[in-house]
């Protein structure tokens, strides 16, 4: 396994597979050779889940959830949290300051599940 990998699971039911895709170009667009792999990984039951392995022996890391957090994420906010575990020095310019714009209480990401 490359790493960091980050695992986008998508439903298949819901035809999510274009949105997970586009998710996958931003963040590739964004980390460049700072991800070592960025997965789609299908899934069912109106899932869409963001999650980040920093190292091969590293828990890997929630940083989104359809059902959780109550939405699909807002690009520059699931930017701002996959950095926090992958690159927390790296500066995300123009992303940095719309994650701002969100919700304050923004909660870390927490361990997958």
């Amino acid at each position: 396994m490359r790493t960091p990998r980050v695992e986008i699971e998508y439903c298949t039911q819901c035809r999510w597979l274009l949105r997970a895709a586009w998710v996958q170009q931003e963040l590739l667009t964004t980390f460049g050779t700072r991800l070592g792999e960025v997965a789609l990984v299908p899934g069912t039951g109106g899932v869409f889940r963001v999650v980040v392995t920093a190292e091969p022996s590293a828990e890997p890391v929630l940083v989104w959830d359809r059902a959780a957090d109550g939405s699909f994420p807002e690009l520059p906010q699931l930017k701002a949290r996959i950095r926090d575990v992958v690159a927390p020095d790296l500066a995300l310019g123009h992303t940095d300051r719309a994650a701002r714009r969100g919700d304050p209480d923004d909660p870390a990401p927490e361990r997958a599940r």
